[in-house]
């Protein structure tokens, strides 16, 4: 059976087509179409370096990433991360989530990186630009090796994902938590499972991951939850997040983090296309709310975390606490936001990027 799936895989090559001449995807091997992931085009390349120093602006708290595919299947409308497609002459918006770059090699560059003698183990963090449990790792199994890697060479490191892929490693990283610090996220936003449709359409169903969390609990492992991000008019409302702070206490979350939604360039244009679609009447107050910039304003989040701080006593969950960047004065300390590093904007303009609209 796995001889058959590779020589259908092959079939599908797409040798010599415009997406190889694209000049961001440096050490590309070759491009990739299947019927298994109809709509999705991944694109082999051979990393240099899959080990990633976060800048001290950032504002997290880790200094090291690893990310070993670029765009994301899930295709959440909201993703912060999109607009890092733009770096490799991809749009933010329908590319990110149908043109996935696949460092094939990303196992065996980073047990290399970390023998080097000035990696001092400090933790690494995955999951925090693209996930890297989206339905490619099913077919391309980088996590083993990576993980494998980091537990080889002492270092901790941890895991956010909505990708219920991650089961099929539980074994491992039970194993290796033996010997290294594991933490692992899941992130769930909502439980409406027509909006998760509509928001978060190649994601995993809020149930299924709730499922996840409850296997991981089960396999001795810590288990946070991530409601992230919290809508705007959406899935703010007393009865949404007390609903889904319910099912993750009875799924076992060791911890729960609060994140409202934040609209960075690319995320911004897209989910504002989106939102004008789905939900027109609340484009005035979006645009109220995010009059100064990627956060919502400070009466919001003051509000929110208000909201969000009783019915998690309600539930008797721990809530993430710190806080990052901007927020850090603001009324909620107690919440964490998870971001990787302001990029300098591509020389792209919305028009180049497709659909995109300035609606927000």
């Amino acid at each position: 059976m796995c001889s058959t799936l590779l020589v259908r895989w092959d079939g599908q090559r797409a040798e010599g087509g415009n997406e190889q001449a694209l000049p961001g995807l440096a050490g590309l091997v070759r491009t990739v179409r299947s019927p298994e992931f109809a709509g999705v085009t991944f694109h082999e390349v051979k990393a240099k370096s899959v080990l990633n120093k976060v800048g001290p602006s950032s504002g997290v708290p880790f200094r090291w990433t690893v990310n070993p595919y670029r765009g994301c299947s899930h295709a959440c409308t909201y993703c912060f991360a999109r607009n890092t497609h733009t770096y490799l002459d991809f749009d933010s918006g329908r590319d990110f989530d149908t043109q996935v770059v696949v460092k094939v090699n990303a196992a065996e560059v980073l047990a290399a990186q970390l023998r080097r003698p000035s990696w001092t183990r400090e933790h690494v963090a995955m999951g925090t630009n693209t996930d890297p449990y989206q339905r490619a790792e099913g077919r391309y199994r980088l996590m083993p090796g990576i993980i494998r890697a980091l537990a080889h060479s002492g270092t901790p490191f941890s895991i956010l994902t909505k990708g219920t892929v991650l089961g099929r490693d539980l074994p491992l990283l039970r194993e290796v938590n033996a010997d290294v610090p594991v933490g692992l996220g899941v992130s769930i936003a909502l439980l409406d499972r027509d909006l998760q449709r509509k928001l978060e359409p190649g994601t995993p169903s809020p149930r299924a991951r709730l499922d996840l969390v409850r296997r991981i609990r089960d396999a001795g492992l810590p288990c946070g939850v991530f409601v992230a991000p919290v809508l705007p008019g959406l899935t703010d409302s007393t009865e949404a997040l007390g609903a889904l702070f319910a099912e993750i206490a009875d799924a076992g979350a060791t911890g729960v983090t609060v994140l409202p939604l934040h609209l960075r360039p690319g995320a911004r244009e897209w989910y504002g296309r989106w939102l004008a679609a789905e939900y027109p009447a609340l484009v005035p107050r979006y645009r109220a709310l995010y009059a100064g910039g990627s956060y919502a304003g400070s009466a919001y989040r003051r509000w929110l975390s208000e909201r969000v701080t009783r019915l998690l006593r309600r539930h008797d969950l721990e809530h993430g606490s710190g806080s990052t960047g901007r927020e850090r004065d603001e009324a909620e300390r107690d919440q964490t936001r998870v971001a990787v590093p302001e990029q300098r904007l591509s020389g792209r303009t919305q028009a180049q990027q497709g659909q995109q609209l300035p609606l927000l």
